[in-house]
Order: C-alpha cells, then structure tokens, then sequence
C-alpha cells in the first residue's frame, strides 16, 4: 500500500514536472530522467513516430551514445516497433532471448542492455511513440511497474504533443513574423473589436503608429474611408476594398483589403498617391476637354440644322442640304460623344457618391428605354420588355441608374450587325436581389476579352476601328454605378451567339449586401 501511494505521489510530481516544460528538447531530456526514475530504472529512452515514413527514430537515449540517433525501427521492427503497432506494453527481463531484440546498439555504445519494459505513447488516439525503461535495478521489471510506466506514458505523451504543437506555432509565428515585416506593403492585424495587434514597419510609417497600442479607428482618425469603417468591418462582409484619403497637411491616398480572418481582420494597404494624383489629372484634362468641346458643338449643330432648314427652301443644289444635314447628325453623335465622357468622368471623381432614395427598378428601366425610344426607333431595334408581377422596390440613385440601363441597351444593339436586332429586357427577383438583364443576340464576346470589356476606353479588338460609335466607356460605367450601391454585374457571352448582361441590386430592406461596398 506505500509503495502504491509512493508511486501515485511520485506520478504527480511528474506531471507537475512536465506540464512545465514546454521546450520539446528539454522536455524529451525531463522525460528520460523520469522514465528511469519512476519505474527504478537504470536508464531510459524515447522512440517517437515519424509520420512521413512511419518509422521510430531515437528522440532522446540516456547513455546508449550517438549510434542511437542513427536507429530507425520500421512498425513491427524489433521490441520497440512491435509495440508500436500492437499498441501494446511488453516486458522483455531477458532480451538475449528475445528473437526481436538486436544488440547493435549495445555493441555501438558498449551499453549492456539486460531488460526492458516499453509502453506506447498515445495522445487522443494517435500513437506518438514509445518509451523504453532500461535494465531494472535490483531484479526484474514487474506488472507493477508496466502500469506506472503506462501512467507516466500517458502524461509524458500529452506533455509531448503540447510541446510539439507551441514548437510549430513558435515556428509559424515567426515566419509569419518574418514575412509581415518584410513585405513591402503596409500590414495591420487587429482584433474582432478593431484595436491593433500588430502592425508591420511599412504600417507603422505610413499611419504613424507609435509603440503603444492602439486601434484602426485612431489610426484612420485624419483619413476618410470609403466605405466607413462600421461598415467595412461589419459582420457580413467577410473581404472588402477600400480607399482612404487625406487633403491635409499633404495630400495621401491609400487603396486597401480587409479581410476576416479567425483572429479578427488582416488589413493590407499600399500607397497609391502618386497613381491617384495622375488620375486625377487624367479626369480633369477630359473633363476640361469635354467642357471646351461642348460650346463649339452646341453652335455647329443648333447653325448646321438652321441651314439646313434654309437651304432646304432656297437652294437648288441637293448637295448643299445633304452636306448640311451630315454636318448637323454628326455634330450631334460627337455632342453625343462628349456627353458621355463628362458623365464618366463626373462618376470618377473621388467626390462623387450616389445619392440612394427609395426607386423601383422597373421604373428606372422603362424611363431608360422610354428615354432611348426616338433613338431605338431609328435603329430599328426589336425591345422585348419581360417584367415580374411583384414590384422591385431598391435603393438607387436614379439618374445614375437609368443611364447604367440605357448603356446596357446601347450596347446590346450598337454591337449587333444583323439586320434585324432582337434585345429582351427582363426584369425578375433573385434571392434577395433585384436582378436586370439585357440579353442581345449580336456576333459575342471572345472569352478572353470577357473581363477587360469593365475597363474603360476598351472596345473589343475587331469593332475598335470607328464603324461602332463610343468610347469603351458604357460598361466600365455601368459596373462603377453597381458597385457604388452594392449590387453586381454579371457577363455571359458566346460568340456568335450573344451576350446576356446580368445586374444584381439589394432589394430595398434586404441586408445581404451593403451599398458602397466596393468590388
């Protein structure tokens, strides 16, 4: 009864020992010492399973020397290996006549091996290895001593595997260390709650972070994010992009990526001053252009349409009104033209934001095409409206949405070169979405150009030669005013066989997207 209650106290001890270590070289060595100790043990050592190549490899052997750390057991190899995979204890008091047992070892290190008692090293489960107690001091192992030494097994493989796994997240933090502060962009991690964790050298210059802690909405305190920050760290949005700004003291513009990860929110930021001031100047000389053309164009038409109206009247040559009439429709698809570059660029502007009220999206529709009709008539475009009985109630900016639908339709018959152009216009819920789409039955887009049609001034490679009039600029528009309200475009083309556009707006109290969210 003690010598139970001595090794009970002892086990103890032990697990006080090791659930301290979590060093796995100091802990395997703690492990040895107490292998040996707890069953009165000349020595010890500690096989553990390589799970790459299921073998048993030495981690640590008290006494036996270097020729140890060169053993490797196959499962079912020798005493230690049987255990492995029979996952069952063996005493072995006389290992010179054990058929299993091979003196290599002893014969390396000059270590005289007489006994053994080997115990497998489980941990939920999964077997970690085995542990040998060597040459029992004073007489033979025991079933007493199996079952201390199972008991000690059982801690020692918890404390192992614990060890184990603090090893590789030391590991990997330090080479996440490493890659967070070498990468070149800014890196912020925060928590759920928004206060920073950690933030890498390029964060910490570009928002002036100090060494104290703080959180995302006092590092963002003199910028204006687009979205806000409430909404782009909402619950729902699991990835977002967005921009931040400052005018003063000097002008900073940053483009970033939030992303949710299981720690909180990961958020990469790269300063795009430089490409913002450019495009800046970009939006401002087409705007100044659009602006100086607008003038001159208003005096050719308006004169051209007057003269023509005279000579008409008083002319006996045909071709003076004819000339005349070619001056006035071209002057008007050049206006046409410069009408819809100012509109473009008045959406690009770092000002502009949509002004959402309550709309239905049919009626935005049926104003675009009622708005197209004088044109579409000319083109003799065949318009099939199909439309849903329920209302589509959304939140829109309604001049912004109806020319995004008329672009649509332009472009679904512009790019038609039959004769007859047939374009369906439908209208229907998805979910929780109010979904638009044109469908024309033109020559398609290659799967390649697919994408690049959303870039503005793109117009696919065999059209871009003036017989189609435009800029490039009607999808590129139409994706800019879905992705301000929060909504989708979709593209789906074959050549030869059309091209459906597809546009998904959140219905009006449905939260399964956010406006402004950006794509």
């Amino acid at each position: 009864m003690a010598q139970t209650e001595e090794a009970l106290e002892l086990l103890l001890e032990v697990g006080r020992l090791l659930s301290s270590k979590l060093d796995l070289s100091e802990l395997l060595r703690t492990v040895l010492e107490l292998a040996s100790r707890v069953v009165d043990a000349e020595t010890a050592s500690v096989l553990l399973l390589d799970d790459k190549t299921q073998e048993l490899y030495f981690a640590q052997a008290l006494g036996l020397g270097d020729a140890a750390a060169k053993v490797r057991l196959r499962l079912g190899e020798g005493i230690a290996g049987t255990v492995a995979k029979t996952l069952q204890p063996e005493i072995i008091n006389e290992v010179g006549s054990d058929p299993r047992w091979s003196a290599q070892t002893d014969a390396a290190s000059g270590f005289k091996t007489r006994s053994i008692l080997a115990v497998p090293m489980r941990v939920k489960g999964r077997l970690l290895g085995v542990v040998e107690a060597i040459n029992k001091s004073g007489g033979p192992f025991s079933k007493a001593d199996l079952r201390t030494l199972e008991g000690f097994a059982a801690q020692a493989a918890v404390a192992i595997d614990n060890a184990r796994l603090f090893s590789s997240l030391t590991e990997e933090r330090f080479k996440l260390g490493t890659i967070f502060t070498e990468m070149s962009d800014a890196a912020v991690l925060a928590d759920p709650r928004g206060d920073i964790l950690m933030a890498n050298p390029a964060a910490r210059q570009l928002l002036g972070l100090g060494e104290e802690p703080t959180s995302l909405r006092r590092a963002f305190e003199p910028l204006v994010l687009k979205p806000a920050l409430p909404a782009l760290l909402s619950g729902g949005v699991t990835e977002s992009a967005f921009e931040a700004r400052r005018k003063k003291p000097t002008a900073l513009t940053l483009s970033g990526r939030a992303t949710r990860i299981e720690v909180g929110w990961l958020l990469i930021l790269r300063d795009v001053t430089e490409e913002s001031r450019k495009e800046d100047l970009k939006r401002t000389f087409l705007s100044l252009i659009s602006h100086k053309l607008k003038t001159p164009l208003a005096s050719i038409t308006g004169y051209a349409e007057v003269l023509q109206d005279e000579l008409a009247a008083v002319s006996s040559k045909p071709i003076f009104p004819k000339a005349v009439g070619a001056i006035s429709q071209q002057g008007r698809k050049l206006s046409a033209l410069v009408d819809k570059l100012l509109l473009y660029t008045k959406l690009e502007s770092s000002d502009w934001t949509p002004e959402l009220r309550p709309c239905a999206l049919d009626d935005a529709v049926d104003a675009a095409l009622k708005q197209l009709q004088e044109w579409l008539s000319e083109t003799g475009a065949d318009i099939s409206r199909e439309r849903p009985d329920e209302a589509l109630p959304i939140l829109a900016d309604e001049d912004a949405l109806i020319a995004a639908v008329k672009n649509l339709v332009e472009n679904a018959v512009k790019f038609d070169a039959k004769p007859r152009k047939r374009v369906v216009v439908r209208t229907l819920r998805e979910g929780n979405d109010a979904a638009l789409r044109v469908k024309d039955n033109g020559c398609g887009i290659p799967p390649e150009e697919q994408r690049r049609v959303f870039s503005r001034f793109h117009q696919v490679e065999r059209y871009f030669t003036g017989q189609v009039d435009g800029w490039g600029l009607g999808l590129p528009y139409v994706k800019k005013v879905v992705d301000s309200h929060g909504g989708s475009v979709e593209l789906r083309s074959t050549p030869a066989r059309g091209t459906t556009v597809t546009v998904r707006l959140p219905l009006r109290g449905k939260t399964a997207k956010t406006a402004g969210k950006a794509s």
